[in-house]
């Protein structure tokens, strides 16, 4: 069975970038959200296996969402996506439950890499 993935960035052209990544390589995405509100809200609906959550967004950011998130289930996986530069809000991600992080712009191995080594 495909592993389910929710792909979390304002940007729909990088949204669309990691879709057509995680596509490539077999993996399903069940959703998208613009913004770590719809985030949380889609988490809920989908239940996947995983996120990919952009860091900076507007109404709710990277961080805030993987927070709520984590409170509804300890167990999910996310993996943040950063721009360069971002180091310190990486590291606060990481210490509020984050699995693995991926820099912007995205290396395909790098994506698949960091989903295979959360997803185990």
């Amino acid at each position: 069975m495909a592993n389910r993935i929710l792909i979390v960035d304002d940007a729909a052209f990088m949204r669309m970038m990691i879709r057509d990544i995680l596509t490539k390589n077999g993996y399903e995405v069940v959703g998208e959200a613009p913004d770590g509100a719809q985030a949380v809200e889609k988490y809920k609906e989908l239940k996947p296996d995983l996120i990919t959550m952009d860091i900076t967004m507007p109404e709710m950011d990277g961080i805030a969402a993987l927070k709520e998130i984590k409170k509804m289930d300890g167990n999910a996986k996310v993996i943040m996506c950063s721009a360069m530069g971002q180091q310190a809000m990486v590291i606060d991600a990481i210490q509020a439950g984050a699995k693995d992080f991926i820099v912007k712009p995205f290396q395909a191995d790098r994506v698949i890499e960091a989903i295979k080594k959360t997803l185990g």
